[in-house]
């Protein structure tokens, strides 16, 4: 650094004790008594795995090509989704031809069911934690 470009930084440590105590979080009421089965679900978390679930939790069956519709998605992007909500067992897959075209046609297990409602079991224990009265 050249002699007449210096400039005076403030020390992190001062800055950092400058700054008011936060508050801490508040925790979800029985957040960290949960069972393994009832904690937050990552795979059901992801935006477009949670729409196709929500979907089929108010429809019976969904076609792969109402799907990719609904969500504006990639045959690949769509696809994928789909396999890891079948490994899961969250939702289930028929493949049959309609005349010569192949369908895939997803529908939702008890599983998924039981996983979409821990979710939103979940999301609504956050809202009621951090509404003020």
């Amino acid at each position: 650094m050249a002699a007449g470009s210096e400039r005076a930084r403030p020390q992190r440590a001062a800055a950092a004790t400058a700054l008011p105590a936060r508050a801490r979080p508040a925790a979800v009421p029985g957040g960290a008594h949960l069972s393994e089965d009832s904690r937050f679900d990552r795979l059901v978390y992801e935006r477009v795995r949670l729409g196709m679930m929500s979907a089929l939790a108010v429809r019976e069956e969904l076609t792969f090509s109402e799907m990719k519709a609904l969500f504006n998605l990639s045959d690949g992007n769509l696809s994928a989704h789909a396999r890891k909500l079948e490994e899961a067992g969250y939702v289930s897959c028929t493949k049959s031809f309609a005349g010569r075209r192949p369908r895939s046609a997803y529908r939702l297990t008890s599983t998924g069911r039981a996983a979409l409602n821990r979710y939103l079991d979940h999301v609504e224990a956050v809202i009621k934690a951090t509404r003020r009265p």
